[in-house]
């Protein structure tokens, strides 16, 4: 198997171990959790072809399995599956262990932040696709769900700051970090060039795009399903 599906697999295979874990019980939430990821991942399958074509990202055929939808590798479509799975179980896990916290200051200081930094990056970046595109849709999710007044959002701002710790690593590996050349490369002439190490610092954003609707979504579900 490619480095990249190796990637996958063993980011998929502690939370997927644990989701028959008593007190989460999360695989009663399939129905919930999958219907996020068809609804979103599939919207960012779309973003990721259209951003492939356009030579703002690609991918190494050296780390790669070779098999391919559209432009996309395999590994490149199970990713929209797996990380938004393991944030979903993260958000789960919280609530199930930690339901009566006080997220309000920290939700409140992870959201100014968030939208401070996202202001400097687009303020720096305003003529790069990705910068404009992975802020500026996270900015969008947010104001459409404070002006929705979503609940939610404390709760996720917390699955979030938890996810940072494996999106590092995962995409530290995808970019670089620990291999001699990326698996996933981006064009410097599409992005601002601020990098964690060896990840573009838009990654940040991109994936608060992705996984907020989902949890978004998934939240929508379970109070229906009550």
């Amino acid at each position: 198997m490619s480095l990249y599906f190796w990637v996958i697999i063993l980011a998929f295979a502690g939370p997927l171990a644990l989701s028959f874990d008593k007190k989460v019980h999360y695989y009663t939430h399939i129905k919930s959790v999958f219907s996020a990821i068809l609804i979103i991942g599939g919207a960012f399958i779309i973003w990721d072809q259209i951003f492939t074509d356009a030579g703002v990202w690609g991918f190494n055929p050296r780390y790669i399995q070779g098999w391919y939808i559209g432009r996309l590798p395999l590994e490149e479509i199970l990713f929209f599956v797996i990380v938004p799975y393991n944030c979903l179980f993260i958000h789960e896990v919280q609530k199930a262990y930690f339901p009566s916290l006080n997220l309000g200051r920290t939700s409140l200081i992870s959201q100014l932040l968030f939208i401070s930094f996202g202001v400097v990056l687009m303020y720096f970046g305003s003529s790069y696709y990705y910068t404009l595109s992975a802020v500026g849709a996270s900015f969008l999710l947010l104001l459409l769900a404070f002006q929705t007044r979503q609940i939610f959002i404390p709760r996720f701002f917390l699955t979030y700051l938890i996810a940072l710790v494996p999106f590092l690593i995962v995409n530290g590996i995808l970019t670089g970090f620990s291999t001699p050349e990326p698996i996933v490369w981006y064009s410097e002439s599409h992005i601002v060039g601020w990098r964690i190490g060896t990840i573009p610092v838009e990654d940040l954003y991109y994936n608060f795009s992705m996984l907020f609707p989902m949890v978004w979504i998934h939240e929508r579900f379970l109070s229906v399903r009550k």
